[in-house]
């Protein structure tokens, strides 16, 4: 059973305002996009996304899809911290959240960029665009005996479209600055978070099933193992400040003693609020009063931490579970359902 509050998923458009976040979120309640005159109704890009756009027409749709998936990992990966990536509808789509460095920010930049390399290199493969189709570079035969055949998944043309549609809006502000170079690093961490999670899936050919001959294509793995990898990197985040090495401007760890971050590491600038109370003055920073929260827990999910020593309240609820499922040849199920009541509860 989910112990979590429902989302609002429902994003108005704004105005583009200096920070910028979330406007592929904002992608994600957009209808159809169909032609170069819608491209100039997305409210949240910046002119030159506005140009990749008209010129990639038949890809935003691919790219509004990505958006939609990147709040519905985001809100999965979340759903038992105090932050859960709760979408707002007049402001921001995740508040103010993420117009600081912080490492809540570099999961959302991260998620958001491969959402989108995920989401297009999805349509190429399906055969949607005429821009992009399989992966014909993978060919031949295996050093392991295998011929590589069928469809592989062309995730080089979703991450060289994710790193321009994407990225573009940091590189415009120049890589001067030390949120820029945080957003960049974490859209490239996101992408790798695929890219390295590639897998071969193959199908075999033969007599009764035997595996005479053995085909083999490449493919992105689920995007939930994406958001489980890039949750971990959330987890164990690097926080960086800005240096300059020779002529070079980089992010190094505030902490001399800490070992350097990888590029499939996120980073971060800022350190995180609790969350613990709402802040009218912060838009996205909602509290945990009347969050779900395990009694029992005590991890961030328990009513100790969730609800920031406030306490908690305890009522009982019924709820209605499917049960004695049988199979019935052929081909269902059938469940009873079952009621019965349990302890629910939520935070003060």
């Amino acid at each position: 059973m989910e112990l979590s509050r429902p989302f609002k998923a429902m994003v108005l458009p704004r105005p583009p305002g200096p920070g910028g976040d979330g406007y592929l979120a904002k992608l994600s309640s957009v209808g159809s996009i169909s032609d170069e005159e819608t491209c100039e109704k997305l409210r949240g890009l910046i002119q030159r996304q506005v140009q990749i756009c008209k010129r990639n027409v038949e890809v935003m749709d691919a790219v509004r899809r990505g958006a939609q998936l990147a709040i519905d990992e985001c809100q999965f990966q979340f759903r038992n911290r105090r932050w859960n990536c709760s979408t707002l509808e007049s402001v921001p789509v995740f508040g103010k959240v993420v117009t600081q460095g912080t490492r809540e920010a570099a999961f959302v930049y991260a998620i958001s960029a491969a959402s989108v390399a995920f989401a297009v290199t999805r349509a190429c493969s399906s055969g949607e665009l005429d821009k992009c189709g399989c992966d014909r570079n993978v060919h031949g035969v295996s050093p392991e005996g295998f011929q590589w055949s069928g469809c592989s998944d062309n995730i080089a043309y979703g991450v060289a479209f994710s790193q321009s549609f994407v990225d573009i809006r940091e590189r415009s502000k120049g890589q001067s600055s030390n949120r820029a170079l945080m957003n960049l690093h974490n859209n490239e961490a996101g992408r790798k978070a695929i890219l390295n999670n590639m897998r071969v899936e193959c199908k075999c050919h033969g007599v009764s099933g035997s595996c005479e001959v053995k085909t083999c294509w490449k493919a992105m793995p689920p995007f939930r193992k994406v958001g489980n990898v890039i949750k971990e990197k959330f987890d164990g985040a690097t926080e960086v400040e800005l240096r300059k090495v020779g002529t070079t401007k980089v992010l190094v760890p505030r902490n001399s003693q800490f070992k350097p971050h990888t590029d499939e590491d996120l980073v971060y600038l800022d350190p995180s609020p609790d969350f613990c109370e709402h802040d009218p003055r912060t838009p996205g920073i909602l509290g945990t009063a009347g969050r779900f929260c395990n009694k029992t827990s005590k991890a961030i999910d328990g009513c100790e931490l969730m609800c920031c020593g406030r306490g908690f309240h305890t009522e009982e609820v019924e709820v209605v579970d499917r049960c004695s499922c049988k199979f019935h040849w052929c081909c269902y199920v059938k469940c009873k359902q079952c009621r019965k009541m349990v302890e629910m509860h939520t935070c003060r």
